[in-house]
């Protein structure tokens, strides 16, 4: 037994939170600062206290739980449809050499294209409700899923592939017991980058041609001048992207391998 045996360990903050910590409380008193400062126009930087009273009462009304919904209603289906469709061009990009050299460049070329050109074809093909919204949202996250998918097959370990064809594992056998195991983390980050893209595609759909979803109370708040509001929606936007994001690296297993 050693002579510090039975004697608590001090427990110290990490410095990656005390860091994080730190620019989050710099960011806000700066924030609180240029406020409370008048070098900008009148609640352009609204008060930490009124943007406070906002989030409490935009939590507070029931009627946004009903614009929480839709937008969630829209993103969901958008990154199901965008990601099985990326899940399978990926792999089948990742598997041939020839479909890769004859379709891959384009999936990088129409991928950092902005999908908001692409909105009024939506509304023709879609109409203004929400099968346009998650239209957007589908083409939005289609790409980096795609891409990362087909980076991902390429890394599969060849003896992996042989011992499925030794086995003589089918199509399907060969999908789910070869490829998305080999290639969970090239899969995960994609739906990571996907989830944020889909969030935008639909969000800015939404502000543009819409009477419903966070984006129409985004886009409402800001004709109105009602700046807290504003920013009480982009909180809770981003407190729910953080949550979502976290899911689903914790799901995929890659927040463990960052702290191993």
């Amino acid at each position: 037994m050693t002579a510090t045996a039975g004697v608590p360990r001090r427990r110290f903050v990490r410095p990656v939170t005390a860091l994080r910590v730190g620019i989050i409380v710099a960011v806000l008193a700066t924030w609180e600062l240029v406020a409370a400062s008048g070098l900008l126009y009148r609640d352009v930087v609204p008060s930490l206290a009124a943007i406070a009273v906002a989030l409490y009462k935009t939590l507070s009304d029931p009627t946004f739980y009903f614009h929480l919904a839709t937008t969630g209603y829209e993103i969901g289906f958008a990154l199901v449809i965008g990601g099985v469709s990326g899940l399978a061009v990926g792999m089948v990009l990742g598997a041939s050499k020839l479909m890769a050299r004859a379709y891959e460049a384009y999936l990088y070329y129409l991928g950092p294209t902005p999908k908001i050109i692409f909105f009024p074809v939506m509304i023709m093909w879609f109409g203004v409700g929400a099968g346009s919204k998650i239209a957007m949202g589908a083409v939005s996250c289609f790409f980096p899923i795609a891409l990362n998918v087909a980076a991902g097959m390429r890394e599969i370990d060849p003896v992996l592939i042989r011992v499925g064809n030794s086995f003589r594992a089918n199509a399907w056998q060969m999908v789910t017991k070869i490829y998305l195991p080999a290639m969970r983390y090239p899969v995960i980050n994609g739906l990571r980058i996907g989830l944020g893209v889909a969030l935008i595609g639909t969000l800015l759909a939404e502000t543009k041609l819409s009477n419903r979803g966070i984006g129409f109370l985004v886009i409402q708040a800001y004709s109105l001048f009602n700046m807290p509001q504003m920013y009480s929606l982009l909180i809770v936007l981003f407190v729910i992207s953080i949550g979502a994001n976290a899911l689903i690296g914790r799901l995929g297993g890659l927040d463990d391998i960052k702290r191993s």
